[in-house]
């Protein structure tokens, strides 16, 4: 069941140049995730997160998000996507994220969404005017195989449905990608898994690996 909860913040400033997607902030609207990949880092004790399984929607997000970022003096890409990812199941419902990218799109920063869902495809006009001065989407697909996504994400859409939406963004001139980790010792490490991972990515027109 999930839980509402009050955020005393929201746009946390990235200290240093995020080497790989340029991150001047990061934000989470939830706490929690709902694809349960057996991977995942988040659930680390060093992020002492209990019970990272059950979902905390943060319900003044969006007022703190309006607020903060009026505040920001220095523009820069907002990050989507470290802790959770903000197209799990319950967005359908709650349109966090949604709302989120409006308030961007009014502000004119720059946004860089990392997710597992072709969910985001609902938002595809949002981010067509973020696009206006820059918007990406970083789809995380760790195996070419929809029958093993289903067992080591359970809780996300299989593999073909994230290529699918990365053909969609890009034909919508949205700057689209994958990141291809973990790479899991005897799991999907073997290079027929990775030659096709990107030869599909290739095919779908992904900009990057």
């Amino acid at each position: 069941m999930p839980v509402e909860i009050l955020a005393k913040t929201l746009l946390t400033s990235v200290k240093q140049p995020e080497p790989w997607f340029g991150l001047k902030y990061n934000m989470n609207l939830y706490r929690g995730c709902q694809h349960q990949c057996i991977y995942c880092d988040s659930r680390s004790e060093c992020y002492q997160i209990e019970n990272f399984s059950e979902i905390q929607i943060k319900i003044n997000a969006l007022e703190k998000l309006s607020d903060e970022i009026r505040r920001k003096r220095v523009k820069g890409t907002i990050g989507l996507g470290s802790m959770n990812d903000p197209y799990m199941p319950i967005e359908k419902e709650r349109k966090l994220t949604q709302g989120a990218l409006q308030i961007i799109a009014k502000a004119k920063f720059p946004v860089h969404v990392i997710t597992k869902s072709d969910l985001i495809l609902r938002d595809i006009e949002i981010l067509k005017a973020i696009n206006q001065v820059y918007a990406a989407v970083s789809f995380t697909i760790t195996t070419a195989d929809d029958e093993l996504s289903k067992k080591i994400e359970p809780g996300a859409p299989v593999s073909s449905r994230r290529f699918a939406a990365i053909k969609m963004l890009t034909e919508s001139g949205i700057t689209s990608g994958v990141t291809m980790m973990p790479i899991l010792p005897y799991i999907n490490d073997d290079e027929e898994n990775i030659r096709r991972l990107i030869n599909m990515a290739a095919d779908v027109g992904a900009k990057y690996i």
